[in-house]
């Protein structure tokens, strides 16, 4: 029901952890029309589980209209630092 309360200006992200996450994602945002209803898709893999790479590369392969975004603040600091 949330989908349904889209606004333009809202964003959307997913987590990631494999392919199958990933073919649920796509399979939501084609199948609920996100690419004209919201202003940003986000894909994000889950850190240490999933390479960023293969993730970009699915999202290319299948010309999705996501943007890949990592969790930056695992990047800078510890993946188990808290309150960062």
């Amino acid at each position: 029901r949330n989908l349904d309360r889209l606004r333009p200006h809202d964003e959307v992200k997913f987590v990631v952890q494999d392919r199958a996450d990933y073919d649920y994602a796509r399979d939501v945002i084609q199948r609920h029309n996100l690419a004209t209803r919201c202003a940003a898709i986000h894909l994000s893999p889950v850190h240490g589980v999933l390479p960023a790479a293969d993730l970009a590369a699915w999202v290319l392969a299948d010309r999705l209209p996501a943007r890949v975004q990592l969790q930056v603040h695992k990047v800078i600091w510890s993946p188990t630092m808290r309150g960062v």
